[in-house]
C-alpha cells in the first residue's frame, strides 16, 4: 500500500474528520497541513496529494483571498469571503463562501472552512419548491375530486340521451360528450393516483434508460438519441415502473418539443455531497436529458412542473408534473435549465450507503 503521512492535527481538531463541511488547515507559510474528508469530497482530490503543498495548488489565486490570508496571519483576525470562484483545470469552477479563523496549535495558523454557494442555494430552492408543490398538489387533488362527481352525471345523462335519439347525426354529439367525459375522467384519475404504492427493488439505471430509449424511438423514429453513460454507477433501490414513467415523460416532452426530429442526449454521472430532501448524501445519481430544441417559453419556465401547465398546444401539462411526483417519492429532485437550442432536465437520486457497500462506486 502507498504510504502517506497521517493528519498531524489531533486533540481539539480530531472532530473535523466527522464534519460534512470542508475544512483546510494551513501554517504561516500558507502550506496545507490538514484537510478533512469534506474538503476531499468538495474539491475532488485526495488528502495525500495536498499535504505539505501550497494552498495555491488547491485554490489557485482567487482575487483578494491571498491578501486576506496574509492580513489574518498578521492581525490574528477572522475573515469571511463571500462568492469566491475556484477554478479546477478542465472541471467546472465552483463558487464558495470561505471563513478564515486564526488558530495556534501544532504549527497550524489558520483554519479555512468552505461552504458551496450552489449547494446552499439548491437547498433553499428545494425547500421553497417542496412547499409550493405540496400546496399545488392539494389544490389540484381537491379540484379533481370536485370535477369527478359532475363528470359521472354528465356521462350518464349523455348515455341516456343517446338511447332516446333516432337521428344518427344527433347521436354523434352524444358520443363526443361521452368520449370527452371519459378523457377528463382519465385525467382526473391520473391526478388523484400520482402517489400510488411504491414497489422498490435494486435496479440498474441504464436498463431503465435503455427501456425509455427504445420506447421513444418506436414513437419518434426520426429522432437521434445519444448515450453517455457512466457504467461504474452502482445499482439503486427504486420502483422500476415509476422511474421508467418519470424518465419517459421527460424524454417524450423533449421529443415533442423537437417535433420528432432532433437530437436528445441521455447522460448518467455520479454527483458528490448532495443534499436531497434535507438529507446529505455522499453520492447521488445524476441523470440528464438534453435536447437541442427551441427551449421552454420564458413565461412558463418557473411553472413547468405545475399540473395543467404546458408549452405545447393540446398538451395536458401532466407529464412533467407526474415525473416530478415520482422522483420526489424516491427522495430525489428534478431541475431544468433551458435556453433556445439547449434544454437540460437534471434528475438527482440518492445512492444509499447499502448500495455503495454492495457495488463499486466511482472514487
Amino acid at each position: 500500500m502507498p504510504k502517506h503521512p497521517p493528519p498531524i492535527v489531533t486533540g481539539p481538531f480530531a472532530g473535523l474528520e466527522l464534519l460534512s463541511s470542508a475544512v483546510v488547515l494551513i501554517d504561516e507559510r500558507l502550506v496545507i497541513r490538514y484537510i478533512n474528508p469534506g474538503a476531499e469530497n468538495l474539491f475532488a482530490i485526495s488528502r495525500r496529494k495536498l499535504l505539505e503543498q501550497p494552498l495555491s495548488r488547491l485554490l489557485g489565486t482567487p482575487p483578494g483571498l491571498g491578501s486576506a490570508l496574509e492580513n489574518a496571519l498578521h492581525t490574528n483576525w477572522s475573515y469571511t469571503g463571500q462568492d469566491i470562484t475556484i477554478s479546477r483545470g478542465n472541471a467546472e469552477p465552483i463558487r464558495l463562501d470561505c471563513t478564515v479563523s486564526p488558530v495556534e496549535t501544532d504549527g497550524v495558523r489558520l483554519l479555512l472552512e468552505f461552504r458551496p454557494i450552489d449547494a446552499q442555494l439548491r437547498v433553499a430552492r428545494e425547500e421553497q419548491l417542496l412547499q409550493q408543490q405540496q400546496a399545488n398538489r392539494e389544490l389540484i387533488r381537491n379540484l379533481a375530486h370536485e370535477i369527478k362527481n359532475p363528470l359521472g352525471g354528465i356521462r350518464g345523462s349523455a348515455q341516456l340521451l343517446q338511447h332516446e335519439l333516432d337521428d344518427p347525426q344527433l347521436r354523434e354529439f352524444t358520443e363526443v360528450i361521452i368520449a370527452e367525459a371519459d378523457r377528463l375522467q382519465g385525467l382526473m384519475n391520473r391526478l388523484l393516483n400520482s402517489h400510488s404504492m411504491m414497489r422498490p427493488a435494486p435496479l440498474n439505471i441504464h436498463d431503465v434508460l435503455e427501456r425509455v430509449r427504445r420506447l421513444i424511438l418506436a414513437e419518434f423514429p426520426a429522432l437521434e438519441i445519444r448515450r453517455d453513460y457512466d457504467l461504474s454507477l452502482p445499482d439503486i433501490t427504486a420502483d422500476r415502473e415509476q422511474l421508467i414513467q418519470a424518465i419517459l415523460n421527460i424524454v417524450r416532452n423533449a421529443a415533442q418539443a423537437l417535433e420528432g426530429a432532433g437530437e436528445i442526449h441521455l447522460r448518467s454521472r455520479v454527483a458528490r455531497q448532495v443534499t436531497l430532501a434535507k438529507r446529505r448524501y455522499k453520492l447521488a445519481l445524476e441523470l440528464q436529458v438534453i435536447d437541442n430544441g427551441p427551449g421552454i417559453p420564458a413565461e412558463i419556465h418557473d411553472k413547468i412542473f405545475y399540473p395543467l401547465i404546458s408549452g405545447r398546444e393540446g398538451g395536458s401539462g401532466l407529464g412533467l408534473s407526474l415525473a416530478q411526483s415520482f422522483i420526489e417519492q424516491h427522495q430525489g429532485m428534478i431541475e431544468v435549465d433551458s435556453r433556445p437550442g439547449r434544454t437540460c432536465f437534471t434528475i438527482l437520486l440518492p445512492i444509499s450507503d447499502r448500495a455503495l457497500a454492495a457495488g463499486s462506486a466511482p472514487e
